[in-house]
């Protein structure tokens, strides 16, 4: 028997017997004293998150398993959430729950055992959101065409508002842009990029109730610029991704360089690789839309110089076709004709008057000179009757003329197409110039060119109307 407990058994002091309560205070006193800071490597099980905020767990390998609690305050600076059969490192003291008689792990830090932590972290994020289904492409929206006024959520001091401003400055002149400061890096950076989300929202919100249509926010770029992935990790928090989705403005997201991918790429409505892509989304078509605008402007005025020239030299053409010299022809006809009848009348009225006045002379030397008198009164009675009724016959006769010269004219005038068409009527033909005179000739589709008196027109029949 050894000497130190062969004394025991004699000495007063040792033979006093201990609480279990002492006992275990001292195994923990020694315990705690001797395992102040420890590193432990195993797999995680039984893992239990307390609605206290506490987890409980246990970290065992092939021989042995440890007891293990981590209380709120040191697992809100852990990245991730730790679950059955997970490879960890774990950092802490060890301790003895007096309750039970158990000892007991104290965990301050958790390290995963071959992926990261952040890395954990973010897979498990976006496969709970996935899950809700806040990634579905039928949430997503289309970005607006024109965009008035652009809302930008970064930084203040970074580089990518100074990226965003320089490109749409460049690139358009009638885009506004709303800025909403925010922390995009370090503790509780998520939470100010949520409310500055929220607040360009309320904005929207405001002016839309008050009709103020010029201060709606149409589209909003949240982002910043490269950096490693635990500065980029505020991009990655719930509630960000929450705050995106919630927005009633469309959002694209513009985080890091093109191969960074963050929570709120996926969430947002449009992907940009970096913030000066964001800014040319916003104003890339103001600029393709005044390019184009120029160029069908002046594609369309040498279309109208071509058009102008065709139908000038149309016009020249038809001046000059047989059916114009048989309508000029047949008017200077009828005005020939006319004129040799006026011509004709003229001369018979001449002669009815001069046989007249010497008949009137025979019988005056005939008679007596009262008779005569008499007679030539009667006579002139009667000449100037006929003469009158002459002179009507003849003004009928011509009135009667000028009004069949003037309806004969302007029946020849009316055989005139141009005539026809001064009078807003048009000549409808196909492309090969052959003329439309039935509604079923033609096809819905087809292209038909009107004639009108100044020019053609090139349509297309979209309707068709039988008689």
């Amino acid at each position: 028997m050894s000497q130190p407990l062969f004394n025991s058994l004699f000495d007063e002091v040792e033979r006093r017997p201990l609480s279990v309560s002492e006992l275990t205070e001292s195994v923990r006193k020694a315990i705690e004293a001797r395992f102040a800071s420890v590193w432990v490597e195993g797999e995680i099980s039984n893992f239990k998150a307390h609605s206290s905020g506490h987890w409980y767990f246990t970290i065992k390998d092939e021989g042995a398993q440890l007891r293990a609690k981590c209380f709120r305050s040191a697992n809100s600076r852990i990245r991730f959430r730790p679950t059955d059969g997970l490879h960890v490192r774990a950092r802490g003291r060890l301790s003895v729950y007096e309750a039970r008689g158990d000892y007991e792990m104290i965990v301050e830090a958790l390290d995963p055992v071959g992926a990261g932590a952040l890395q954990i972290a973010f897979e498990q994020m976006r496969d709970r959101l996935q899950a809700e289904g806040l990634f579905a492409n039928e949430l997503k929206r289309p970005l607006p065409i024109f965009p008035g006024r652009v809302g930008v959520v970064t930084s203040p001091t970074g580089a990518a508002i100074r990226d965003i401003l320089n490109v749409i400055s460049r690139r358009t002149r009638t885009v506004h842009v709303l800025f909403s400061p925010a922390r995009v890096q370090g503790e509780g950076a998520g939470r100010d990029i949520a409310r500055a989300i929220k607040l360009i929202n309320e904005h929207h919100a405001n002016a839309q109730r008050e009709g103020r249509h010029h201060d709606l926010v149409d589209v909003l770029i949240v982002g910043r610029g490269g950096g490693s992935t635990e500065d980029l990790w505020a991009f990655n928090e719930e509630e960000v991704a929450r705050a995106i989705r919630a927005s009633v403005i469309p959002v694209i997201s513009a985080v890091g360089h093109e191969t960074d991918f963050t929570i709120a790429d996926f969430v947002a409505d449009r992907r940009a690789p970096t913030p000066s892509a964001a800014a040319e989304l916003v104003a890339a078509r103001e600029d393709q839309m005044c390019s184009a605008i120029e160029q069908l402007g002046q594609t369309l005025t040498r279309l109208i110089r071509y058009r102008i020239v065709n139908a000038r030299a149309l016009v020249q053409e038809q001046a000059l076709s047989q059916a114009f010299a048989e309508v000029r022809g047949r008017l200077r006809d009828a005005a020939t004709a006319t004129s040799s009848a006026r011509h004709r009348l003229q001369i018979l009225v001449s002669e009815v008057l001069r046989d007249a006045h010497l008949r009137a002379d025979s019988l005056n030397r005939v008679l007596e000179p009262a008779q005569l008198r008499a007679l030539l009164r009667e006579a002139q009675v009667r000449f100037d009757s006929a003469y009158t009724g002459c002179t009507t016959a003849i003004e009928n006769q011509i009135a009667g003329a000028e009004k069949r010269f003037a309806l004969a004219t302007a029946s020849l005038e009316a055989l005139s197409p141009l005539a026809v068409l001064q009078r807003g009527y048009a000549i409808a033909q196909r492309e090969d110039g052959t003329l439309l005179r039935d509604a079923k000739s033609v096809s819905i589709g087809e292209s038909v060119q009107v004639r009108l008196a100044k020019g053609r027109i090139k349509a297309s029949v979209d309707q068709v109307e039988e008689a």
